[in-house]
C-alpha cells in the first residue's frame, strides 16, 4: 500500500512540476486524474475537487460550475423542473459566423442558451430559479437569455414563488447589437413588477459577473450574495484606469471589495451556500 502511495505521489509531483504558470489542466489515466488550480497552481486529485463542490482545498479557489452542477449542489434531489428549455429566436442579425457559433456551443454544452430556468425545492420550499452557465459564450446575455430570465420572473410573480438567480456572465452579447442591450431594461422592468407585487428576489453573484448583467438584474436583489473572490464589475479594469487616470486597488472589482463598499450583503463560501439561501427563504417566509 505504501509503495503504491509513494509511486502515486511521485507521479503527482512530476505532473505538478510540468506547470509553472497558473492554468487549469486535467489529465486522465488509469491511475492519474488531477486538476491544477489556476490560483495556487497546486495539483489536486479530481475526487478531492468533487468532494469539495469544485473548490480548491488548498486555497479555496472556487472553480466554475455548470448550470446543472449548481442545481445538484443547491436544490433538493430531483426537484428541479426546467421550463422554456427550447426557447429560440428568429430575429437574429447577420453578424458573421454567429449562427454557426451558436450551433457549436449548443452541441458542446447540450444547452440551448447561456441560462437554465425552472422551478425547484430547497428544503421543501418552492422557488423559481435561473442559473447562468459561463460555458455558453461566456454566459453572455442575448435575446433568449433576457427572454428566459424575464419569463421565470413572471412565473415567480404568478405563482408567488421566491426567485433565485445565479449570475455568471461576461455581459451583453454584442453579436445581437441593440437587441442584447434591450434585455437590461426588459429584465429590470420585470423585476420591478415582481417587487411591487411583494416578490422576494435573491441574487448569487459568481465569477465572473460583469457588463450588462451586472448593470441590470444581477444587482437588483432584495438580498445580494456573492461567492468568494468573484470578479464583479461593469467595465474592464484597464478601461476604468485610463478613464479616471488613477491606479485602482489590487482587489478592485472582487467580492471582497464590493462587500467592503456596501454593494453586496454577504460573501458566502460554496459549502455554506445552500444553508444560507434556506435561511434567507425562511426569514422571508416568516416575515410575511
Amino acid at each position: 500500500m505504501n509503495q503504491h502511495f509513494d509511486k502515486r505521489r511521485e507521479r503527482l509531483n512530476l505532473f505538478q512540476a510540468l506547470f509553472t504558470k497558473p492554468k487549469t489542466i486535467k489529465i486522465t489515466e488509469k491511475e492519474l486524474d488531477f486538476v491544477v488550480c489556476p490560483k495556487c497552481n497546486k495539483a489536486i486529485e479530481s475526487s478531492e475537487i468533487k468532494k469539495h463542490i469544485s473548490v480548491c482545498p488548498q486555497c479555496d479557489y472556487h472553480f466554475p460550475l455548470t448550470a446543472f452542477q449548481r442545481i445538484d449542489s443547491i436544490f433538493d434531489n430531483g426537484s428541479f423542473y426546467e421550463v422554456y428549455a427550447k426557447a429560440t429566436s428568429t430575429g437574429l442579425n447577420n453578424f458573421p459566423d454567429y449562427l454557426n457559433k451558436l450551433t457549436r456551443y449548443q452541441k458542446e454544452t447540450s444547452l440551448n442558451e447561456a441560462v437554465v430556468v425552472g422551478t425547484a425545492r430547497l428544503n421543501d420550499i418552492k422557488v423559481a430559479v435561473a442559473i447562468m452557465d459561463s460555458r455558453f459564450m461566456m454566459g453572455s446575455m442575448g435575446q433568449i437569455v433576457g427572454e428566459k430570465i424575464t419569463r421565470i420572473i413572471e412565473l415567480a410573480h404568478r405563482r408567488k414563488y421566491p426567485l433565485i438567480i445565479f449570475t455568471a456572465s461576461g455581459g451583453a452579447r454584442m453579436q445581437e447589437g441593440i437587441m442584447s442591450l434591450m434585455q437590461m431594461a426588459k429584465t429590470s422592468a420585470a423585476l420591478e413588477r415582481f417587487n411591487q407585487a411583494g416578490g422576494f428576489y435573491l441574487t448569487v453573484l459568481t465569477h465572473p459577473t460583469t457588463g450588462g448583467v451586472s448593470a441590470s438584474f444581477a444587482m437588483l436583489g432584495d438580498i445580494i450574495i456573492a461567492e468568494p473572490q468573484a470578479l464583479i464589475g461593469f467595465a474592464g479594469r484597464r478601461v476604468i484606469e485610463k478613464t479616471v487616470k488613477e491606479q485602482l486597488p489590487d482587489n478592485f472589482q472582487t467580492s471582497e471589495f464590493l462587500y467592503e463598499k456596501g454593494f453586496i450583503d454577504q460573501i458566502v463560501h460554496r459549502k455554506d451556500l445552500r444553508n444560507k439561501l434556506y435561511q434567507c427563504l425562511l426569514f422571508h417566509k416568516e416575515s410575511k
